[in-house]
């Protein structure tokens, strides 16, 4: 007996065993049991994704002589049996590439209205209907949309858009998608248990993903690898024969690209160009990824409807936290960049590198997002009281809210260098002097350092809260603390400490000032201590 390939022995044979056309086959189902089965059908849809096989269901269903018309054929009855096999009198399946001619359609109608053979109907099975011509369309519009009451026509084809609109307007239409990877991998996993052949998860995976959502180019490659590797198959035998690459491999690159590594990414390339990996389908593989990681990002909890096994979807869930949206998004503009230039390029290699390399990039940039949301956080804690980072510390890269305040430390310097913070004041405003020559430092924290003045002073306050001298006062406290506080003024007490009488020349060991005052003027023009 002649050996039978798995695509054609798995082939469904009920409408409940369809492969991710559930939208389909519930709504054929239906139309049978209440007897709304409509004149004409087309199902739209890539290859292997069901649609003759689809098409051969509906009409073994209409045309089963044990319980027909049913949604659940007998498949024993001579009708359902032959309908399989292809040589059933009363479904005639034509191929349209071939039979694409006026003459044919016109030979079609002829035969359209004689009266089935054993059947209740007369079935047109028309595969890739997309290739009749113009004429042998409109040879077909009459027919088609007034049928004698035996005659159902079912179309099939991949280019929905080459089908005339007034073919489509006489059809109900179905648009069969592609099949989910989770779908693929159930429907082989089943076949490889029934035949007694023995498969990794990643090798079932692997083939799912090198079939690009169809049915049937999953059945030929594991039929190929089978044939190649026995009944023990493994991941590394599905990559061995299509040139694909793991996905472990995909995973540890796509880190890589995150964590901007460009050595790891250097060898990774380098590894997938001396195994023979096409580096082409690589990129491709890189979008698939990137864009499934964007959609855990922006669904949260709606990514289940990625459908991606359970130990894909929890590398994406696992990377999310770590990376932004906006960065992500830049990443799939520079691989569609690199897709497109590879695809002309003598030196695939060479283009990869160097558009994983711009990737990596793109990956390590802050996003104008990330940057408005660390504002929002810094106005948040300012707010609040929190700490700010000063411009020291966040050049050290130390969090504000590690920064640990010795207050008394501060105090204790800033009341031993008090006379001199005054005269600096001075030099930036020279009416403030006599507003600070009876103040003194109290205490600080992360934002503000308060300074004590004079109770007898006070009708003064609004002078000292408005005057040129506050902002130079915190400037020349800048240089002692390394970051400029805000100043805040209350009443001495009479147990506060107040510095000596600064009454004293600024110098009072050199005869000439006029060095000293110059070098506390170019120190103001540039206080800020680096």
């Amino acid at each position: 007996m002649a050996y039978e390939v798995l695509a054609r022995k798995w082939r469904p044979q009920q409408f409940a065993d369809v492969v991710g056309q559930g939208h389909v086959t519930k709504t054929l189902t239906n139309a049978i049991e209440t007897d709304r089965v409509a004149h004409a059908y087309i199902f739209v849809g890539s290859r292997g994704t069901g649609k003759t096989t689809s098409a051969r269901i509906l009409a073994k269903a209409l045309n089963c002589r044990k319980n027909g018309p049913t949604p659940y054929p007998c498949d024993e009855c001579d009708s359902c049996k032959e309908v399989m096999a292809g040589n059933s009198l009363d479904v005639i399946e034509i191929d349209g590439a071939s039979n694409n001619g006026v003459d044919q359609v016109r030979d079609l109608r002829d035969n359209a209205r004689y009266s089935p053979a054993r059947g209740p109907y007369k079935i047109y099975i028309i595969d890739e209907v997309h290739m009749l011509s113009t004429a042998a369309f409109n040879a077909l519009l009459k027919i088609l949309e007034e049928p004698p009451k035996h005659v159902k026509f079912i179309f099939a084809t991949t280019d929905v858009h080459k089908v005339l609109p007034t073919i489509l307007s006489r059809c109900q239409r179905f648009d069969l998608r592609r099949i989910s990877v989770q779908d693929i991998v159930g429907r082989l996993r089943k076949g490889c248990d029934e035949e007694g052949i023995t498969i990794t998860e990643d090798a079932l995976l692997a083939i799912a993903r090198g079939a690009e959502g169809g049915l049937r180019d999953a059945e030929s490659a594991l039929d190929q690898i089978i044939s190649f590797r026995g009944k023990e198959i493994g991941e590394e035998d599905v990559l061995a024969v299509f040139g694909l690459v793991s996905r472990h491999v995909l995973e540890n690159l796509t880190t890589a690209i995150l964590k901007s590594d460009v050595p790891a990414i250097i060898n990774i390339i380098s590894e997938m160009d001396q195994a023979g990996k096409d580096l082409q389908r690589v990129v491709m593989e890189l979008l698939e990824s990137f864009r499934n990681l964007l959609v855990v990002l922006y669904a949260g909890n709606g990514a289940s409807a990625l459908e991606l096994p359970d130990t894909q979807l929890s590398f994406y869930e696992s990377v999310a936290p770590e990376t932004e949206a906006g960065r992500v998004l830049r990443i799939i503009d520079a691989l569609v960049e690199t897709d497109g230039r590879m695809r002309f390029a003598l030196s695939k290699k060479t283009l990869l590198e160097t558009g994983l390399i711009r990737c990596s990039r793109a990956a390590e940039t802050v996003t104008i997002n990330e940057l408005l949301k660390q504002v929002a956080e810094l106005k948040k804690n300012f707010k609040s009281g929190g700490a700010v980072a000063s411009p020291s510390v966040a050049a050290a890269g130390i969090p504000a809210e590690k920064k640990k305040i010795d207050s008394a430390a501060e105090i204790e310097l800033l009341f031993n260098q008090w006379h001199e913070i005054i005269t600096h004041v001075s030099m930036a405003d020279a009416l403030s002097r006599r507003y600070f020559i009876d103040t003194a430092p109290l205490r600080t924290d992360e934002l503000h350092l308060v300074v004590g003045y004079d109770p007898e002073f006070s009708n003064e306050l609004k002078h000292i809260e408005t005057s040129a001298g506050k902002v130079a006062l915190g400037r020349a406290v800048e240089k002692y603390l390394g970051r400029m506080p805000a100043i805040k003024f209350e009443p001495l007490k009479a147990d506060d400490r107040r510095p000596l009488p600064a009454d004293k020349p600024v110098s009072e060991s050199s005869n000439d000032n006029t060095q000293e005052l110059s070098g506390l003027m170019k120190w103001y023009s540039n206080p800020v201590v680096k």
